[in-house]
């Protein structure tokens, strides 16, 4: 084993799943890299180390098949394929048919519409108090992503419920229940996109789906393209958003009158994705240690993102921070496809949930997921709102 710095720090404890930051400023401050025993791979710290890891084209994204793989095959065969677990030339392969939809202009003609649905959502609640997570910020970006794509939006609660239960894979040590619910989920999921890529190629539209049918992708690619963007596009947008909007009314905060600059705080201040892995390709040195070819590092985010040597105050939301150079949507090849159309979704629903509700306040104590690497909460009671 490495003889290098190590941390003895449980991913798993309710203390670090409930609030990380504390625990990661004490080992930010003892090393940017340290040995993890309990998952068998590094762990970068500080924003230098994370952002250096990113970038490096010697740590990539090499998926391996969980286990036990026959009954993991409908888990397994949704990332094998997907842009995210693999490096260049399959991960440019795989990006180029999509990601001229996430294409500024083509984000920006969406606002309009992002900004109905999300004035629509605000609707139908009760002003008198409402959960801003089930009934506003969940709903929302699967509707966009489903329109988006062309998925019927009759399917959206089984995309919100497929998506949390495939993401739930992701933790440090998921339950039997979870493995076994992720494994429905994928193949319901899957076999709902097959549906619908072969209905395309038979009768195209002008949505997403319709493109990747008439695309040189295998079948496998396309449902695996499709199910990445939908659970991508729906659990950041959510996470980030609750987690933003909790801690800024646990604050007695506002906006401010550039929400854009908000958003990127929202972002920053409680990362929705707070761990992702790379695998070492060659030796590399980062951080001062030495990760080893085939050894595993992975990046804190929400760490680096709360690192003194880059941001001032890091503990303090503030809504108009400047500069404010994050990285909770990546860094370098595998830098978020979806980060504007994310970005515009939360400015859209942060503006209009403040224009209707300017006395928004919590009326309950936030429920949270309680999970650590897609961290965010489950139910966010909200009152004390007048509708305007």
């Amino acid at each position: 084993m490495p003889s290098a710095p190590t941390t003895s720090l449980d991913l798993t404890s309710p203390e670090v799943v409930g609030d990380p930051y504390p625990f990661f400023a004490e080992e930010r401050a003892a090393h940017p890299v340290a040995w993890h025993e309990q998952s068998g791979m590094w762990l970068a710290f500080d924003h230098a180390s994370v952002s250096a890891v990113q970038r490096d084209r010697r740590l990539g994204r090499l998926w391996r098949d969980r286990e036990p793989a026959d009954y993991l095959e409908p888990f397994n065969l949704l990332h094998r394929n997907q842009m995210m677990e693999n490096e260049p030339p399959e991960h440019t392969r795989l990006r180029r048919p999509v990601a001229q939809v996430f294409g500024r202009g083509h984000v920006e003609r969406l606002r309009p519409r992002v900004g109905e649905l999300a004035r629509s959502l605000l609707d139908q609640v009760d002003p008198a108090g409402f959960d801003v997570i089930g009934e506003f910020a969940e709903p929302l970006p699967v509707l966009v992503i489903a329109e988006l794509l062309g998925v019927p939006t009759s399917y959206v609660p089984q995309l919100r419920d497929w998506s949390q239960a495939i993401v739930r894979m992701y933790e440090t040590a998921p339950a039997p229940d979870v493995v076994d619910a992720a494994v429905s989920a994928a193949d319901q999921f899957a076999g709902l996109i097959r549906e619908l890529i072969r209905e395309r190629r038979e009768h195209p539209r002008e949505d997403l789906l319709s493109g990747l049918a008439a695309t040189e992708l295998t079948e496998d690619e396309m449902v695996a393209s499709a199910v990445l963007l939908l659970n991508a596009g729906h659990e950041a947008s959510v996470n980030v958003f609750g987690n933003g909007l909790t801690a800024m009314l646990q604050r007695g905060l506002r906006p401010g009158p550039d929400i854009a600059l908000c958003v990127e705080e929202m972002l920053r201040f409680d990362s929705a994705l707070q761990l992702f892995e790379r695998t070492a390709i060659e030796d590399v040195e980062v951080g001062g240690v030495r990760v080893e070819a085939g050894q595993r590092i992975a990046v804190l985010l929400g760490s680096a993102n709360r690192d003194p040597a880059v941001f001032e105050a890091p503990e303090e939301f503030r809504v108009d921070r400047t500069p404010n150079n994050h990285v909770a949507f990546g860094v370098g090849v595998h830098f978020c496809l979806g980060a504007p159309l994310a970005r515009m979704e939360l400015v859209e629903s942060l503006g209009a949930l403040w224009s209707a509700y300017p006395a928004l306040a919590l009326a309950g104590e936030p429920q949270s997921r309680g999970t650590f690497v897609l961290r965010g909460f489950h139910r966010v009671p909200v009152g004390g709102v007048s509708h305007e």
